[in-house]
């Protein structure tokens, strides 16, 4: 498997199960239905320790641009294959989206809420003061790169198959900690790539896509990313 097909597979299993645990929770007449928060940051976490226990001895499983961005800004990672990397970790965001779509097809005929809709394919400020969840965003995204950076100085977790585990937790941290403000994207793929898929699968009873918000969650993670790594190296080197 090239490192191309790599990111788009390992993307596509991180949205399938993120965006899924949404679904289960929000759509009506789930078995899962208002499960809460801790089931959405649950499910989200093990999501991504699939996607990058799935891919990451081919591609280094970054599955998120503002990672590639992050590590490329600091030199660990070629400027050159940034643009690939880009290309697969959204359209493997997409096609994990469509997906869920699939796999919920009995329950968006029955959910009325427009809103609720939206919320499974990205995100939607709890408040929207777009300034507020820009920085949420940028500071969300500033932990995960900084942490993914300090669990791969440590050898030993990463040799022993410990790490896509361990970046799990961290993903579940931020969820838990930082993420009920905006819907923590912290990572452009996840939410641009089920946005589009939103607008343009044929879902019963969508409503809008909310493009005005999406800018948000696109440039709040590659600022925080790229953040994040510059102030790993500063303060312990390369």
């Amino acid at each position: 498997m090239s490192p191309f097909m790599a990111e788009v597979v390992g993307t596509m299993f991180l949205v399938l199960l993120g965006d899924g645990v949404v679904a289960a929770v929000v759509l009506n007449k789930t078995k899962a239905q208002n499960s809460g928060w801790m089931v959405i940051t649950t499910g989200w976490a093990l999501g991504v320790a699939m996607g990058v226990y799935a891919v990451g001895r081919i591609s280094g499983a970054h599955l998120n641009p503002a990672i590639t961005l992050g590590l490329a800004v600091i030199g660990r990672f070629s400027w050159r294959a940034v643009p690939t990397y880009m290309a697969a970790q959204f359209l493997g965001a997409f096609l994990g989206a469509v997906i869920v779509w699939l796999a919920y097809l009995a329950h968006w005929p029955v959910t009325e809420d427009k809103s609720a809709k939206l919320i499974v394919f990205s995100t939607v400020p709890a408040i929207r003061r777009l300034p507020m969840n820009l920085l949420t965003e940028i500071i969300g995204t500033f932990v995960l790169m900084f942490g993914v950076l300090a669990i791969l100085a440590n050898a030993a977790p990463t040799q022993s198959g410990l790490f896509p585990l361990l970046v799990g937790f961290l993903v579940w941290s931020i969820g838990l900690s930082l993420g009920a403000p905006t819907g923590y994207a912290i990572n452009p793929a996840r939410d641009l790539g089920p946005r589009l898929a939103h607008a343009l699968l044929p879902i019963a009873g969508k409503g809008d896509s909310d493009w005005s918000y999406s800018w948000v969650p696109v440039l709040g993670p590659v600022l925080g990313g790229v953040a994040g790594a510059v102030a790993y190296v500063k303060l312990f080197g390369m």
